[in-house]
């Protein structure tokens, strides 16, 4: 369980407070509009009515004491940007700044922010790798270029084993999972054998995953 401080309760923040919250962390909210607090109140350990880009109200926060600061402010970049700056000065473990411009991820990262997130260019990733293949099911990426992606076990490989295929040294991909009939199984052996519509979560670089569905 984290210590969690959400910044910003627009769709993206309020979202993630209470996924957050459900998650079982410890999340404070925080946003300038008091209905939006409001609506969050019920759901999260504390919320908070105030506008973060006034120092006192970030000093008064006592920032230091949470595992992860979220700035999620997205119509204006100045207050995300100063928020960033002003988490960092008072001493935030870990800032992570929510942008939809990579100019201003670089800005953010300079000022304070330990990581930037980009919620709409990574949904549209997301949905252009999922979507790019009618065997891919679902897909998280890992870095840019790779990924974790659950596919259709291909064909060409029911009957047959982990070791039998070699699919590391032929395929250049891991299989860290498996699931049949909507089961999840995370230890997989390599005397496995796949079995007609088997799902395999696999990780690598996301051509050799492609190539792999296309067999």
């Amino acid at each position: 369980m984290q210590s969690v401080l959400v910044i910003g309760l627009g769709r993206f923040g309020k979202h993630l407070a209470l996924k957050l919250a459900e998650l079982g962390n410890e999340v404070m909210a925080i946003d300038k509009d008091e209905a939006t607090v409001n609506q969050v109140a019920p759901y999260v350990t504390s919320a908070q009515i105030g506008d973060c880009m006034d120092e006192h109200v970030i000093n008064s926060i006592g920032v230091s004491n949470f595992d992860v600061c979220f700035v999620c402010i997205s119509d204006n970049f100045q207050s995300s940007l100063e928020i960033t700056w002003l988490l960092k000065q008072a001493g935030a473990k870990e800032i992570i700044s929510k942008t939809d411009r990579e100019m201003h991820a670089k800005f953010l990262l300079q000022i304070g922010a330990t990581s930037v997130i980009h919620p709409e260019r990574d949904m549209a990733w997301r949905s252009a790798v999922k979507y790019s293949s009618s065997h891919i099911f679902d897909y998280i990426e890992l870095a840019p270029g790779y990924s974790i992606t659950e596919i259709e076990v291909p064909s060409a490989w029911v009957g047959q084993s982990i070791s039998d295929l070699k699919v590391r040294e032929k395929h250049k991909v891991n299989i860290i999972a498996t699931k049949v009939d909507g089961q999840l199984y995370p230890t997989i052996s390599a005397d496995h054998v796949f079995e007609k519509g088997e799902h395999l979560y696999v990780s690598g670089n996301e051509k050799d995953i492609l190539k792999l569905v296309e067999k």
